[in-house]
């Protein structure tokens, strides 16, 4: 099942590098449509305007001629306003990448210029096409927003709960952090919603919901290993072994030496022993699992015994 996740996590990234080709190709084909309007700009608004005269006798089609300088026009100013903001979201893109705190902030960065894009260019393409008066749109909008705002407030908590993880520094892109009982990686932080990926699952968090937060990749994570070995074994002879052959098991991930801690508890059919090493985060669990293996045949090659659960009957006749 976890395989098949994994699977589909990364036919999601296929689909969505296949989705940024589609978007470049489509970006290519406006700026050469661009590049030939300024080449014909005589014959499109000029005095040789080919598009002033009207040869159909529907006024309907002769209409829609008409409007076709308005609408070219509307795609040059586009088409331009989009290659210079993807030229300035590569920069941002390509200046902060060098560590995790970075690229957190390159990504709001690169969020709030879209948004902002967005919304210029539809006030920009409302005046070509339409020749709204800004001035007394953007003056409606800013009312309009006052009243929306209102009905909006969890909307606005989460950009501004957004904004202070990112100036707070609570978590960053690539920190492994755990929300509500979820542990995953942050691969995405928004101005309204923060993006956690497990096992090839992403959930969703609204950044106003996150109350709690556990980053577990501020310092090194404690990986854990308690094995238990049989009561009638001389704990003193298992410690003489234990610290002999302990500084012997390299495991890749751990950083330092794995630590014997002592006996962790007296347990009813053991006495459990507790290891321990430092490790990152992202290697936590791989490095249990080789622990427990590693710790394991030492004990069967110095004949240790490691009980198991037994059941004794008595017969009394």
């Amino acid at each position: 099942m976890s395989e098949e996740k994994v699977l589909n996590a990364e036919e999601v990234k296929a689909r969505m590098k296949a989705i940024g080709k589609v978007r470049l190709i489509i970006l290519a084909v406006m700026v050469v449509a661009t590049i030939c309007s300024f080449v014909f700009y005589d014959y499109i608004f000029g005095d040789k305007c080919v598009f002033d005269d009207r040869p159909f006798s529907s006024s309907f089609f002769n209409d829609i001629l008409a409007a076709l300088p308005r609408i070219i026009k509307c795609i040059q100013v586009v088409t331009i306003a989009l290659v210079i903001v993807t030229v300035i979201l590569i920069i941002v893109k390509h200046c902060f990448k060098k560590t995790r705190r970075s690229i957190t902030v390159g990504s709001l960065i690169c969020s709030l210029i879209r948004c902002v894009t967005a919304v210029v260019l539809v006030i920009i393409a409302l005046k070509i096409l339409f020749n709204v008066d800004t001035g007394a749109l953007i003056t409606g909008a800013s009312v309009v927003t006052l009243v929306v705002g209102l009905g909006m407030q969890s909307l606005i908590s989460d950009v501004v709960a957004g904004l202070f993880i990112i100036f707070e520094n609570e978590f960053n892109i690539g920190d492994i952090i755990t929300v509500e009982g979820f542990r995953g990686t942050v691969v995405s932080i928004g101005i309204r919603t923060t993006k956690l990926e497990a096992v090839g699952n992403i959930k969703i968090f609204n950044n106003s919901t996150i109350k709690q937060v556990l980053n577990q990749s501020l310092k090194p994570s404690v990986a854990i290993c308690l094995i238990g070995v049989e009561y009638s074994e001389d704990l003193s002879r298992v410690e003489s072994i234990v610290k002999e052959n302990l500084p012997l098991i390299k495991i890749e991930g751990v950083l330092g030496d794995i630590s014997y801690d002592g006996v962790n508890e007296l347990a009813a059919s053991a006495v459990v022993l507790r290891f321990s090493a430092e490790c990152k985060e992202d290697d936590i669990f791989v490095v249990q699992r080789l622990m427990n293996r590693r710790i394991k045949d030492m004990f069967d090659a110095n004949g240790i015994s490691i009980p198991f659960n037994q059941i004794v009957v008595h017969n009394d006749k």
